[in-house]
């Protein structure tokens, strides 16, 4: 992270870790599929516990992880879930298996709970520990979007009122009068509290903004951590990208009131 910021000093931490967590992922997921592999399971499963049995006070699962080039976190997962199988005689259910990397000490080995949890605590892209974070992240922006909202005395309805009025799948805002922002017409507003690429921008812009845009017209997505410029090219489509809020807002009852203003004498 320090390489990072030094060599791109005008861009934010936050703004960086999102961009690096970004490709991580990507690579992860290029590479996961081989360590899922039955044989590659049991290598790591008796690597693993060859190694702490000959150094029983360090951190092997890690070393492992970073050694095979895998998240930490999801080593931690692939490791449980074997250790589980042999315990069990048969596949652990995801409910054990998520309570007891949220809470390593549930896990009936101490040594593996203590490699679990170091795996989970150095692991800053996946893990129970990163979801929490992000999900307090992105909680902590759509506070602040309903706030600048609430500053410029603009009506709305939020995600968890729109719940209650039986809608399933929702922006994070609903705006009860539209406005316009940089001449687009704006009904709705999603919050993404992450760096805008263009591989995770196809994804939402498939999996929610143009079902949003065909459920309640054109809109704005704010990735409050910057995104690639050449993804702004659908405003005349629908949907609008910026990266903080929008300081241009035209709302309705200013409009008719530029309207009514009257004009000079030719």
């Amino acid at each position: 992270m320090k390489i990072l910021k030094e060599r791109f000093p005008n861009h934010s931490q936050s703004t960086l870790l999102s961009i690096f967590s970004l490709e991580y992922q990507k690579r992860i997921k290029r590479t996961i599929s081989r360590h899922h592999a039955p044989d590659a399971i049991e290598s790591h499963y008796q690597r693993y516990l060859s190694e702490a049995k000959a150094r029983p006070t360090a951190p092997v699962l890690l070393e492992l992880a970073n050694e095979v080039d895998l998240s930490p976190a999801l080593m931690a997962r692939i490791i449980l879930d074997r250790f589980l199988q042999g315990l069990e005689g048969g596949v652990p259910s995801k409910i054990v298996l998520n309570s007891m990397l949220k809470e390593p000490s549930l896990i009936p080995d101490q040594m593996l709970a203590n490699n679990i949890y170091q795996c989970t605590i150095n692991d800053c892209c996946y893990g129970p520990l990163v979801d929490c974070i992000k999900h307090a992240i992105g909680q902590e922006h759509e506070v602040l979007l309903c706030e600048k909202l609430k500053e410029r005395n603009l009506s709305f309805l939020d995600e968890n009122q729109l719940r209650v009025m039986g809608y399933d799948k929702t922006p994070d805002i609903i705006l009860e009068v539209p406005i316009a922002v940089e001449g687009h017409i704006v009904h709705w507003i999603e919050s993404k509290a992450s760096f805008g690429d263009d591989h995770s921008h196809r994804t939402y812009l498939n999996e929610q903004f143009w079902s949003y845009w065909n459920r309640f017209g054109p809109g704005l997505v704010i990735y409050w951590y910057g995104f690639i410029g050449e993804l702004d090219c659908q405003r005349d489509r629908g949907i609008l990208l910026k990266d903080c809020f929008p300081t241009d807002i035209v709302t309705l009852s200013h409009a008719a009131q530029q309207d009514r203003l009257p004009q000079e004498p030719e």
